[in-house]
């Protein structure tokens, strides 16, 4: 079945098995940098269209924010007939990714061994909430990770309770370990021919984005605790009171430490012994605090944010999340696109790549359940 979409990745077929967020995320990218990926749904679809409000129309937003660029066929993997379905395609895919438990597609013909049994050159990927081994029967949730990974013991104030992130940053993390394994894997089979299974796991995307907490463990032996919104080995590197808002500070080295302190009236204290190096500063924040807020307390955040900015200091207002796209509009980024056209059109968050000759593809609008299924069914049936 003939697919125009232009993109880095264009000719590349995708049999999507994943749902939630962290194999569709992944998908959802590879679909924008031009790959034909056919999302394979349950008879009731993937659980994110029933995740609301909020929602666009009757639409969950959820759903739509990691979907566009797909194709659905809805499939009852537990019927002979749709279960054949989901093998020829998974015999044609250049990539099958699979989010089900280990070894759960096992029993329908769909699993590793199967698949590159029918299609060696299958770069077949899976992502699973703690591994294939011993923590294979654990339901993989992107909260149950930010508490089990430690996450949850940096975030919040030193006196109050553990938080979670704001969003599934490991299931985000994942999803993009996943699309790094796939391009890696597709690369040696350009190479060999030879496919080959890809195996990404909630947990260990967590632990290596820990990174320097993850290593201060590792290497140091030290074990890490919340610390507000401090920074363990860098201040300034954190919010600062000012005369309205708070204002994020991060003077991460010695030259702009003493940039933020000529731009503040104070340009000695960058020679005070107490406060010359990141380690001085590290170590002796409690006192260069107040010295800094003292001045920052006589303008507002957006002043400083300018001033400060012009002289090449880090910082950045603490924006909602209107205020974010309004920043990157501000900066020409063009944070909003539209995927599809007329009443389908849907405004979507712009891929964060930019090619200068394969552009992004935002042909496809996020699919409703099955809408593809008759022709992907005749394509599938005419041509085994």
């Amino acid at each position: 079945m003939a697919d125009p979409r232009t993109g880095p990745l264009a000719g590349l077929l995708v049999a999507d098995f994943s749902r939630v967020l962290a194999g569709p995320y992944a998908t959802m990218l590879l679909a924008d940098m031009g790959a034909d990926v056919v999302k394979v749904e349950g008879p009731h679809g993937d659980e994110t269209r029933t995740w609301m409000p909020p929602v666009r129309g009757e639409v969950s937003t959820y759903y739509l924010g990691v979907n566009r660029g797909k194709r659905s066929i809805a499939l009852d993997l537990r019927d002979d007939a749709d279960a054949a379905t989901g093998r020829e395609l998974a015999r044609r895919a250049d990539v099958v990714i699979e989010n089900f438990k280990p070894g759960g597609l096992a029993k329908y013909g769909l699993d590793f061994d199967a698949v590159h049994a029918a299609n060696p050159g299958v770069v077949y990927a899976s992502i699973s909430g703690f591994g294939a081994g011993a923590g294979a029967k654990v339901p993989g949730y992107d909260l149950m990770v930010q508490a089990i990974s430690g996450l949850m013991s940096l975030t919040g104030d030193p006196d109050g309770p553990p938080y979670r992130a704001g969003i599934s940053v490991f299931d985000v993390m994942a999803g993009n370990h996943a699309v790094i394994g796939i391009l890696a894997a597709l690369r040696h089979r350009d190479a060999t021919g030879e496919g080959q299974h890809v195996e990404v796991n909630l947990l260990s995307s967590a632990l290596t984005g820990l990174v320097n907490h993850s290593s201060a463990y590792v290497a140091g032996g030290v074990v890490p605790l919340r610390m507000g919104n401090a920074h363990p080995s860098v201040f300034p590197y954190e919010p600062l009171p000012t005369a309205d808002n708070d204002l994020i500070v991060a003077a991460a080295n010695d030259g702009q430490f003493r940039k933020l302190c000529v731009v503040l009236g104070i340009p000695e204290i960058a020679d005070d012994p107490r406060f010359a190096r990141n380690a001085d500063r590290t170590r002796n924040r409690e006192e260069l605090r107040p010295i800094l807020t003292d001045r920052l307390v006589t303008r507002g955040a957006v002043e400083w944010f300018d001033l400060l900015v012009e002289a090449g200091v880090p910082c950045g207002p603490i924006n909602t999340i209107d205020g974010g796209f309004a920043m990157a509009e501000k900066f020409e980024l063009d944070p909003v696109v539209e995927v599809g056209e007329g009443e389908r059109a849907v405004p979507t968050t712009r891929h964060p790549i930019r090619f200068s000759a394969t552009p992004v593809d935002y042909a496809l609008p996020p699919p409703e359940l099955d809408e593809h299924g008759a022709e992907l069914r005749k394509w599938l049936a005419d041509n085994a």
